[in-house]
């Protein structure tokens, strides 16, 4: 029997009809959606995505987790995801102040992240060849990661042949990899990756909770004028930094960290030069004289009881702010090239130590508690186990550091 052509566009229309009538979200349904990313392309993302490769320090796993997508992971771009740290930093009797169990907290709510393939990592080029094979639905890079760490052109190829591999790319840039930091394109990562898998609403609600979280530390330490401010020196006591004939990394102007210190924090940063990984010996640091050290991730995690009692850290020991145990550190974030989804936490501890009669009011351990709750949907005992993955346990036990 033939069929004019008439008849099968009727039958096609009649069809068409059915299904909508069943299912009215059926019609018009398309199989992909169309994003901008940070590089301006336009991708086309599938509706379904079951497979994600992702190169980043922890921010992309980090925003997965916070929507629900985290299990869609089948190949990670750092060494620093799935492992788990430990150290033990010298005391002044004679033992050591023994810190194990550090991880970055997305790998303590997603353990699986050990057994999937690495496709790069710091100091190693992309493993084109394995993401290939791993056949994704979606690559999500984010650019200022540590195994994203090269120079413009070196970047620009990178993600020319990852475009090449036929699988929608999607490039995130860290707050770092811009002229001047500002923590609104982080928010923008998130919502990004919130439109990617279709989670819009609660990728929101997570980037408005964390920049409420940091505005809240802003307007308690608005009114202190400038020449009350306090002066920071954010130090890392890198043991890379010691091999070079110098004490400690220190960050400088233009850096995500000096802004969180000057817009939130309303602090100045001891160190008056720029970039990340300034090299400064002793006598260096000592001549700047800072009202309070924070100590950063670098190379390695370090406590303040490195500083005041380590004995390659002797000659620092005359500076006013460890005479005065003025001294903090951040949270244990490995291979922290960018900040993650805890950049409240840091913003924080750094207020809190500078102006501690500003936040008397609040329970810090508590504080820290609500935040991951809220962030990655937990519960607090959970809560309570991340808080000891970055080695913050200090405060929840009366440790006013």
């Amino acid at each position: 029997m033939r069929f004019s052509v008439k008849q099968i566009l009727t039958t096609v229309m009649v069809m068409v009809a059915l299904a909508w009538m069943i299912n009215p979200s059926w019609a018009g349904k398309k199989d992909t959606f169309t994003i901008t990313d940070f590089e301006g392309r336009q991708v086309e993302i599938p509706t379904r995505i079951s497979r994600v490769v992702t190169i980043s320090d922890g921010m992309i796993a980090g925003i997965m987790t916070s929507l629900g997508q985290a299990e869609k992971i089948v190949g990670i771009g750092s060494s620093c995801l799935p492992k788990i740290w430990e150290y033990d930093i010298p005391s002044g009797t004679g033992g050591a102040h023994e810190y194990r169990e550090g991880m970055n907290p997305v790998f303590f709510l997603n353990p699986f992240l050990a057994n999937l393939p690495l496709v790069s990592k710091f100091g190693s080029g992309i493993n084109f060849e394995s993401i290939a094979n791993l056949a994704p639905d979606v690559v999500i890079v984010r650019t200022g990661s540590c195994s994203l760490c090269a120079s413009k052109d070196i970047l620009a190829k990178n993600i020319r042949l990852l475009a090449s591999l036929g699988t929608p790319l999607v490039v995130l840039h860290g707050p770092n990899t811009f002229d001047r930091p500002d923590i609104s394109t982080l928010s923008r990562e998130i919502e990004l990756l919130g439109e990617v898998f279709q989670k819009q609403a609660r990728a929101k609600e997570v980037a408005d909770f964390l920049l409420a979280s940091v505005n809240d530390i802003k307007a308690r330490t608005a009114d202190i004028p400038p020449d009350k401010q306090k002066r920071v020196l954010m130090l890392g006591l890198s043991p890379t930094a010691r091999e070079n004939g110098g004490a400690g990394h220190v960050k400088g102007k233009g850096t995500i960290q000096t802004y969180l210190l000057n817009e939130f924090a309303h602090a100045r940063n001891a160190f008056s030069g720029t970039g990340a990984w300034n090299i400064l010996n002793a006598e260096q640091l000592i001549a700047m004289d800072p009202d309070l050290i924070t100590l950063v991730t670098a190379w390695g995690y370090h406590p303040p009881e490195e500083l005041y009692e380590a004995p390659y850290y002797k000659n620092l020991r005359h500076m006013r702010a460890v005479k005065n145990k003025a001294v903090t550190a951040l949270p244990w974030s490995p291979c922290n090239c960018e900040k993650r989804l805890e950049y409240p936490i840091d913003v924080m501890v750094m207020a809190r130590a500078a102006y501690p009669e500003r936040f008397t009011d609040i329970d810090f351990c508590d504080w820290l508690h609500q935040f991951y709750m809220t962030v990655y949907g937990i519960t607090r005992d959970t809560a309570t186990q991340l808080v000891s993955c970055q080695w913050m346990d200090w405060a929840c036990k009366g440790d006013n550091r």
